[in-house]
């Protein structure tokens, strides 16, 4: 039998691997009634290994020379507490502990992108439930779903101190009132809701764009890989898939810390401004 009956094409490949395991069959580009259960567990496990991680490595903390894991650690609580002061002017004893553990949570789940795209598919063939779970993506941040939802709770978090640090009536005022005026209501509070919503845009669409840029090209690569397995262009083609590999993997790990951090960045800053008043 000839390989190209075995191989999959690339499209097919890559249309397989894009698709999330939800609910149901998305068949519209809007349905709020699905949800991709692979992107709420890995959202979840990663989040809670993140708090479990730092909760260890406090725990085992100590004031003499510390380990390797307790420096790392340090230098991130350094980071987020200047990055926080740096746009926070007041309290900051749980801004500062929220940008840490934005930061650790979003690279834990970037980081979910150096598995092996076919990692999860074999293991679901081997244990017999490939029937069951047709499809599989094990990146969170590569979902859109994801990062809007990510983002969402930023803004719930700006409305939440906006009006613990300006009072309800003050948060309403600048909400109607700001920039032009309450006699310009209706077209301030359109534009106050059409910021709120570009804000939501920009961080969701900014981390989601570079991750699913990162995963398709590593679905790609292992194509490579699979049609050097099959003999379809044989060595030079598992050579090719190797040092592609390699390259990008090495480059993609500056994406995964350097989008996680302007996540956090970001997130600090839209807190900031809710600090503040037009």
């Amino acid at each position: 039998m000839s390989a190209d009956a075995h191989a999959p094409s690339l499209a097919e490949y890559v249309s397989h691997h894009l698709q999330n395991f939800g609910t149901s069959h998305q068949d519209k580009l809007v349905d709020f009634s699905i949800i991709n259960l692979d992107t709420v567990f890995w959202s979840v496990f990663c989040g809670i290994v993140a708090c479990i991680f730092m909760y260890v490595v406090a725990r085992k903390a100590t004031s003499e020379t510390p380990n390797r894991i307790q420096s790392m650690l340090e230098v991130l609580v350094e980071m987020a507490d200047t990055q926080s002061k740096a746009q926070i002017h007041g309290d900051r004893r749980f801004i500062a502990p929220l940008a840490l553990t934005i930061f650790v949570w979003i690279s834990l789940m970037n980081c979910m992108d150096f598995l092996p795209v076919d990692l999860f598919g074999q293991l679901f063939q081997w244990l017999g439930l490939s029937d069951h779970i047709p499809y599989h993506r094990v990146v969170p941040t590569a979902d859109l779903n994801g990062t809007v939802g990510i983002s969402l709770g930023v803004v719930v978090l700006m409305f939440y101190f906006g009006i613990k640090v300006k009072g309800l009536k003050g948060f309403l005022h600048e909400l109607f009132a700001a920039p032009f005026g309450i006699w310009l209501a209706p077209f301030n509070f359109a534009l106050n809701i059409i910021e709120y919503i570009a804000k939501i845009i920009s961080l969701a669409m900014r981390l989601w764009g570079n991750m699913y840029a990162g995963e398709l090209l590593f679905l790609m690569i292992a194509m490579l890989g699979a049609y050097a397995a099959l003999s379809i262009g044989g060595s030079f083609l598992f050579v090719g898939h190797v040092i592609a590999g390699t390259i990008w993997a090495i480059f993609h790990i500056l994406i995964v810390f350097l989008q996680a951090f302007i996540f956090m960045i970001l997130t600090l800053v839209y807190l900031g401004l809710a600090h503040e008043g037009h």
